[in-house]
């Protein structure tokens, strides 16, 4: 009944799409939903339709995009999906995406922060500050988001108890890795970044990316529409990490100088909230390019 009644206030093309469900005084409690035939984006990352090949760093970064556009969507009407992951997101003949499973989604009235409930979701995908709170928001969501963009470069699984105990969970292994510049050592070598600086540059903007959407805080990560954004920013090659190296002193000096929080209107809520905090040690490229050109939208219009 939660799946009905969260898809049946919307439809987009990157949501799969419901078509009916059995009587609730039938036998068997069903729901009909278009069939997707290409298997979730984890099964081609490393489940049994694993082929680097097939799955190239185009198809991989559209896959990011589309899931962003879709939670984007769902968090302008207010829902919040709670269950973001590589197996929720699957995929067309055509490598489209289609977000799916919203057995754990929850309507976010606007006039609250959050929606208190027992954590819930996948290892290795929920939101730490939530599991810790009980609190559960759209940012939520996009921390899983965070995780799953960490799959899409590495090739590599949320969790892996074959690694390293401080690495089983790949968000640890990513805020390492990144923190330590070492996001060569992320990439899947079978996307050819060793031998495509394109390749390279978007694989390491997405990284950078990644790293905001996992902060600890949620206060600290940007909305999915931001993220959207950036995304589209860094395949169209308007986020160059040299070139943001280059602004002017002046502003990166204003940057730094922004951590009190100043008087906004509803409408720079958001960049407000990515400007009115002290950013953690990370690659600055995407940084200071998220704080300068976060904007609110409705992707859904």
């Amino acid at each position: 009944m939660n799946e009905i009644k969260i898809l049946t206030l919307l439809r987009h093309k990157n949501l799969v799409l419901l078509y009916g469900c059995t009587s609730c005084r039938s036998q068997g409690l069903l729901l009909v939903y278009e069939f997707i035939p290409n298997g979730a984006v984890a099964d081609h990352l490393y489940g049994d339709r694993a082929n680097s090949c097939l799955l190239t760093w185009p198809i991989r970064m559209n896959i990011a995009i589309e899931t962003a556009t879709a939670l984007a969507c769902l968090h302008a009407s207010d829902i919040i999906h709670h269950d973001v992951k590589t197996n929720n997101i699957l995929l067309d003949n055509k490598f489209c995406v289609k977000v799916a499973d919203f057995g754990l989604s929850r309507l976010f009235p606007t006039d609250v922060t959050h929606v208190s409930t027992a954590p819930q979701g996948t290892p290795g995908y929920v939101d730490p500050e939530y599991h810790q709170s009980y609190q559960l928001t759209d940012k939520s969501d996009v921390y899983s988001f965070g995780v799953v963009l960490i799959e899409l470069i590495s090739s590599m699984p949320a969790v892996n108890m074959s690694r390293h105990a401080n690495e089983i969970n790949l968000a640890n292994l990513a805020i390492n890795r990144i923190q330590k510049r070492a996001v060569d050592e992320l990439i899947d070598p079978c996307l050819g970044s060793h031998s495509d600086e394109e390749v390279k540059r978007m694989a390491t903007s997405v990284a950078e990316l990644a790293f905001l959407c996992l902060q600890q805080s949620r206060e600290m990560r940007p909305t999915m529409d931001v993220v959207l954004k950036e995304l589209e920013r860094i395949k169209n090659r308007e986020c160059k990490p040299e070139n943001l190296k280059e602004e002017d002193d002046d502003d990166k000096e204003e940057l730094k100088s922004m951590q009190q929080p100043e008087p906004s209107t509803p409408l720079r809520e958001e960049t407000a909230s990515l400007k009115n905090i002290k950013l953690p040690p990370s690659p600055i490229s995407v940084t200071e390019n998220l704080v300068s050109n976060s904007t609110t939208s409705n992707v859904c219009n």
